[in-house]
């Protein structure tokens, strides 16, 4: 009885530890798919005239952004190089103050408006200002109130143009999209084989030991009850050594 109580004992321990080791299983194929998706991209609502700006996270809280003149002229003042400028559709500005001037960059849709607004742009521009002007690229970029010519030419060196794409729908990036699904549920797969490999050699050396355990209680059992040894394991053997018990014959 006691050995039965014991067998069964094992087996609760066994399934406790099995379900133990499965409810692990689980959690960690959850935390790996979680961590196998890919977060939502943010889109930047900032404009990208504003995100052309030098430095921009130094001078942020200064950055201003302008689709027309009068916005325009409200955060630089009334400047005669600014206002030839045509702010028809298309047309953007962001400035920020540096501690070189003012910097404004005013971008334009064409490369042929901006050449253009140049021409307008460099008639306007008085004799003898200390405002420093370049056109690079589609963009007109103005620093004002220099105080050192040598530190607004450097500074209007950190302005690049960089064309802005924009897809008017669905970005074709369908390929892209596919082989990061593909390698996610190749890994998936993976883990989970994996998983279930160790468990299947984890419950099989488990039940091995069970199994090893029974049998061994089970021979000793078979022992004991044996009047003397017998290495035979009950099957038949010459008394050579005189440690078989003897078997009354039947009359």
């Amino acid at each position: 009885m006691r050995f039965v109580l014991k067998t069964v004992r094992s087996l609760h321990t066994l399934h406790f530890r099995s379900a133990v080791v499965l409810l692990l299983f689980a959690g960690i194929q959850a935390a790996a798919q979680q961590a196998q998706k890919q977060a939502e991209p943010v889109e930047d609502k900032t404009p990208a005239v504003i995100l052309h700006l030098p430095e921009l996270e130094s001078v942020r809280t200064s950055a201003v952004h302008a689709r027309t003149l009068a916005e325009l002229t409200q955060a630089t003042g009334e400047r005669p190089e600014l206002s030839v400028i045509d702010f028809t559709a298309g047309v953007e500005a962001a400035t920020a103050v540096y501690p070189a001037g003012r910097l404004v960059i005013v971008e334009f849709p064409t490369p042929q408006v901006s050449i253009f607004e140049d021409g307008k742009i460099t008639a306007a521009i008085p004799s003898g200002s200390a405002t420093a002007y370049r056109r690079i690229g589609n963009y007109s970029a103005f620093v004002f109130d220099a105080t050192d010519t040598a530190a607004a030419n450097a500074l209007l060196d950190q302005v690049k143009y960089q064309k802005y794409v924009q897809w008017l729908g669905e970005q074709p990036d369908i390929p892209t999209k596919a082989e990061r699904d593909f390698t996610i549920t190749t890994a998936g797969v993976f883990l989970s084989t994996f998983f279930a490999i160790m468990i299947g050699i984890g419950l099989a050396c488990v039940f091995g030991l069970l199994c090893g355990i029974l049998y061994f209680r089970y021979r000793e059992r078979e022992r004991a009850r044996m009047p003397t040894f017998s290495d035979a394991g009950g099957m038949v053997r010459l008394n050579l050594d005189g440690l078989t018990p003897e078997v009354a014959g039947k009359e």
